[in-house]
């Protein structure tokens, strides 16, 4: 197997770390070496946050350099065009549609980007955008956007879906399984 390598980029507050933890034990349960990243960036609420995760036969170093990202998790729009540097040109583009606007737009020294998805789209043909923060509120909690995305994710390998929610019942705090299966296998039916 070769070593895959999947950015993970948000906002703080997200649910970043908790979703390269689930992504680890995934990658442990199959048997491969997974080196995973701290949180980098401002990881109170509201700031950039950026987590690494490679898997793979032997992995040296969790870190990913500029064009070497196999796969970029995007947990909200800007975040995406931030970070996108970072992917392979055939990389698999995973964008939640939200909107989190940073201080800089709220106090009105910036203005928030426009038509960011289809900027994205013009250079990278494997973009997927998804509705996460809606799916999550059906599912009862917007702070199940992470496990929506983790399923949409997850759909796009070829490990088998109970590994990914075995990892999600281990990883997760036992009140929280349900809602978190339930976010997991809206994102993995889309």
């Amino acid at each position: 197997m070769r070593s895959t390598s999947i950015m993970i980029v948000g906002v703080g507050g997200q649910g970043t770390l908790l979703t390269s933890r689930i992504l680890g034990t995934v990658g442990i349960s199959t048997g491969t070496d997974v080196k995973v990243s701290e949180v980098h960036g401002m990881s109170q609420r509201g700031g950039s946050v950026v987590t690494y995760v490679k898997m793979g036969d032997k992995v040296h170093s969790p870190i990913i350099e500029k064009g070497e990202a196999d796969i970029l998790l995007c947990f909200e729009e800007l975040e995406a065009l931030r970070w996108i540097d970072y992917a392979k040109k055939d990389a698999s583009i995973i964008i939640n549609t939200q909107r989190i606007d940073p201080m800089p737009v709220i106090t009105g020294k910036a203005k928030y980007p426009e038509n960011i998805v289809e900027k994205i789209k013009a250079d990278y043909p494997n973009v997927v955008t998804v509705p996460a923060l809606e799916l999550a509120e059906a599912c009862g909690s917007i702070k199940a956007v992470n496990v929506v995305m983790i399923g949409v994710l997850a759909k796009r390998t070829d490990i088998a879906e109970e590994t990914w929610l075995d990892a999600i019942r281990k990883t997760v705090k036992p009140q929280f399984v349900d809602l978190n299966i339930e976010a997991f296998k809206k994102g993995y039916s889309l």
